[in-house]
């Protein structure tokens, strides 16, 4: 069944969607009502700055806003903490070897649910559904040496061309500021 903008029930005060309808029907009602207000942009899938941001998914960091990007300027990569792990690297490598990007610029938070976060996460889950994810958490407990952990998994790599230009930051939730790291000299 699909829903359009005039089937589905405005979201409530609070944000929640309104009884009989999921966060889901609200954000398919904003995708009608943006998609009959947009026009192709006639942009390519290479960012125009060639820079791509690997950042922590945390819904308090708007990345466009606090970089001054715009549509278009960068790949934006996500995930718990902004941990580089195998399937960043293989993100990484696919919009440098691919799409062009030459810069890579890592951001981790204030903050952060990852902090203080152990293993015991990975065998709790284990015990509750009797099998063990195939994943480690990256949890870390020094937001700065799990940056500097990150931009080495970055250098390192062979997969990946452009390792000259990459930069970590620490971004405050409280003040919005960036605060770079620097490597272990």
């Amino acid at each position: 069944m699909s829903i359009s903008a005039s089937q589905s029930p405005s979201p409530a005060a609070d944000g929640t969607a309104p009884a009989g309808t999921t966060v889901t029907d609200r954000l398919v009602t904003a995708n009608a009502q943006y998609a009959d207000a947009f026009s192709d942009p006639g942009m390519d899938a290479r960012p125009v700055l060639k820079v791509a941001v690997v950042a922590c998914m945390d819904a308090r960091l708007d990345l466009h806003a606090a970089l001054g990007l715009e549509l278009g300027d960068c790949h934006t990569i996500r995930n718990a903490g902004g941990v580089v792990t195998d399937d960043i690297i293989r993100s990484l490598t696919i919009s440098q070897r691919a799409l062009g990007t030459r810069s890579v610029v890592l951001i981790h938070h204030t903050d952060c649910g990852l902090l203080g976060l152990t293993e015991d996460f990975r065998h709790d889950l284990a015990a509750e559904v009797g099998q063990r994810p195939t994943w480690a958490v990256e949890a870390f407990k020094d937001l700065d040496e799990d940056v500097r952990q990150s931009m080495e998994r970055v250098r390192t790599s062979p997969f990946l061309l452009h390792k000259d230009d990459v930069r970590g930051f620490v971004f405050d939730v409280t003040t919005g500021l960036l605060r770079e790291i620097f490597p272990q000299r």
